[in-house]
């Protein structure tokens, strides 16, 4: 490929999985789940292939499966601004993003404690916003469940204004430290604020400077109509669950072009699936190994869970390496309690489950591994890295959060081998070019769009 060709460049992000379906736990490659050594291992494999950020999820409480704790989703997460912090002192350049709920937390605690990352880690903080409007996790909280699931957008959509009002509170350049005069930030430096909404009453003087980036840098996951349009509204990255090529080039196309409307331009906004991989000396050694992941996966106990789910009813009596039920769902949505990434009607999946089981001839456990994955590129280092970059160039995204199946080595195969061929390509960088996480995701300072705004 001709060096002087100009190339649309990708943005990697490396996805901490932790507890769930995606991770092969109880592989003995598998460690520690907690240890910071973990953390630190796969953020500084990120660093090493030049990744733009390290990425936490989160869990507010352990999810239950028939009155069971279940290991179907995220769980036993230490805390996640914890974990970023120490990681802040033991990189240099990786970007620190963390999933942190706008439901249960309070805007000015939210403000101190990004802005304080922002400090520690000298402008690589990101801030993935999520809604929730579960009760069974709310009754972890003190207000319990008591956010109507039409409010979880209006509350998200306010602290962001909020937070950003807090942000933009202390002068550019304050403190001004005057140690002759005794002054060490003046009153007119620190703008009061005194907010009524209708999530939040509050008033007083933001206590943090401005930090590096200005803004820590906005992550949003949200696919509802509602859930694009906050993206585009407010976010800096969206972290969807897109896979196909066809797929991708949809939600981007929809999503960039709500951005005019908030006088944003198609830079200012990124598109990050979330992926896996897998690498193989052949195309047949990378999908004989992926299918042993997929197995590991999706053992025969979790197609069943993930099967009930659906029908809201005991289904324990049935194969795994068998055909569907021929019952139908029952109306009991809470068989897993907890967050079930799961169509509210539950005749409509079963039915399209059913369609496709006998349209390919799956078995329970076949179908739910089929349902169940995520964007997967599997091949040689040549062909995964050529399929990325065809994602990327043909704007199905703008680079992706890769998911490795292993903690915390899974990532370590894919900078050794994949990286190499995307620089080569002149599709990633050979090195970071700047300080912040901003300027590794190329976004504008957050001042510069709103006078942009202001403008139009």
């Amino acid at each position: 490929m001709p060096q002087n060709t100009v190339r649309k460049q990708i943005h990697l992000a490396a996805h901490f999985p932790g507890v769930n379906n995606t991770t092969v736990w109880a592989d003995p490659e598998s460690k520690s789940q907690i240890d910071f050594e973990s953390f630190l291992h796969l953020a500084r494999t990120a660093e090493r292939g030049l990744f733009d950020f390290f990425f936490l999820a989160e869990g507010l409480r352990l999810r239950e499966h028939r009155g069971r704790i279940h290991d179907l989703d995220v769980v036993g997460r230490p805390d996640t601004l914890t974990v970023l912090e120490a990681l802040a002192g033991a990189t240099t350049h990786l970007g620190l993003a963390g999933t942190i709920n706008t439901t249960f937390n309070e805007p000015y605690e939210l403000a101190k404690q990004f802005a304080t990352l922002d400090h520690l880690s000298d402008g690589r903080a990101a801030w993935n916003l999520v809604t929730s409007s579960d009760a069974f996790t709310g009754e972890n909280f003190r207000r319990g469940g008591y956010l109507d699931h039409s409010q979880r957008y209006v509350r998200a959509h306010e602290i962001v204004d909020v937070t950003r009002r807090l942000w933009d509170g202390w002068r550019p350049g304050a403190p001004v430290v005057d140690r002759e005069n005794g002054i060490f930030a003046a009153d007119s430096d620190i703008a009061p604020f005194d907010i009524h909404t209708t999530q939040f009453d509050i008033s007083g003087r933001f206590e943090v400077p401005r930090s590096p980036q200005g803004h820590p840098v906005l992550l949003q996951a949200g696919d509802s109509d509602e859930g694009r349009e906050f993206g585009a509204a407010k976010a800096d990255a969206i972290f969807t669950g897109h896979g196909t090529l066809e797929e991708g080039h949809a939600f981007y196309a929809d999503v960039k072009g709500r951005l005019a409307k908030y006088g944003r331009s198609h830079a200012d906004l990124k598109i990050l699936p979330a992926a896996t991989f897998v690498l193989g000396d052949s195309a047949e050694d990378a999908a004989e190994r992926a299918r042993h992941i997929r197995l590991q996966q999706v053992s025969p106990q979790t197609a069943i869970a993930f099967l009930e789910q659906v029908w809201g009813r005991d289904l324990s009596g049935y194969d795994p390496e068998g055909p569907l039920p021929d019952v139908e769902p029952e109306d009991n949505l809470n068989i897993t309690r907890g967050r079930v990434r799961h169509a509210k009607d539950p005749r409509a999946v079963a039915l399209a489950w059913r369609e496709k089981a006998e349209a390919e001839k799956l078995s329970i456990r076949e179908l739910i591994i089929e349902v169940t994955a995520r964007q997967q590129f599997v091949g040689t280092p040549d062909h995964v890295a050529a399929e990325i970059d065809r994602y990327v160039q043909t704007d199905a995204s703008d680079g992706f959060i890769l998911v490795p199946h292993l903690t915390p080595g899974g990532l370590d195969e894919f900078v050794d081998k994949v990286v190499p061929l995307l620089q080569e390509r002149g599709s990633f960088r050979t090195e970071y070019e700047g300080a912040t996480l901003r300027s590794h995701l190329d976004l504008r300072h957050p001042h510069e769009i709103d006078e942009g705004v202001q403008a139009s």
